[in-house]
């Protein structure tokens, strides 16, 4: 682990798919759930997976990925294609079930891995934050400092997709069906923000 900084992407993968680190803490076995290549072109930062992504040792298989795939205009084949889209949570694991919810990601995971492989994607040309956890490491990342973001909540943050997006960012509400509410009391996301979402993603995977 002292040269973690110097491994490939292919590596680093290896060595994460085997890791143990937070296994007391976890409540089931260890099954790190990513995908990415050097060649990805869009990240995807989420929170961790869930019970059913754990079972399935696919992220996004499920209607919340049907609907994230229609606001990024891309399909299946594209979405799990890691030369186009590199997922990473912000915790590989499955952290266990809360009072009102899953738990939130082990910091150990990101603290660990997170920094050495964002390195080695050199071709990443947006990333798409959801939920707060990936919103606020990466917005809290040296590179990010000067947009000196104000925002008390996601919507507030949201709102700001122009700014986002000329820093190669944008962070959207979680597209759960739990959201609908959201999304129907803020029909500015469908109007205004998804049209430039879709282009920009259209734009980046149609010059990879």
């Amino acid at each position: 682990m002292n040269n973690i900084d110097v491994l490939n992407t292919d590596k680093l993968l290896r060595d994460i798919k085997q890791c143990s680190l937070c296994s007391e803490a976890l409540p089931l076995p260890p099954r790190p759930i990513l995908q990415a290549s050097e060649q990805s072109k869009i990240l995807i930062a989420g929170q961790a997976p869930g019970a059913v992504t754990h079972e399935k040792y696919r992220p996004f298989d499920d209607k919340s990925g049907e609907r994230l795939r229609q606001w990024l205009a891309i399909d299946e084949a594209t979405f799990y294609s890691q030369d186009h889209i590199a997922l990473m949570p912000m915790g590989f694991c499955y952290p266990g079930k809360g009072k009102s919810g899953d738990l939130p990601p082990i910091k150990a995971c990101a603290q660990t891995w997170r920094k050495p492989l964002l390195s080695t994607l050199k071709h990443i040309e947006l990333t798409i934050l959801l939920g707060q956890y990936a919103i606020n490491w990466h917005l809290a990342q040296p590179e990010y400092s000067n947009l000196k973001l104000k925002f008390s909540n996601i919507t507030e943050l949201v709102k700001q997709y122009e700014r986002l997006l000329d820093a190669n960012l944008i962070a959207l509400p979680h597209p759960s069906p739990r959201n609908n509410i959201w999304l129907k009391k803020n029909p500015w996301f469908d109007e205004d923000v998804l049209p430039l979402l879709k282009y920009r993603v259209t734009s980046i995977l149609n010059t990879a």
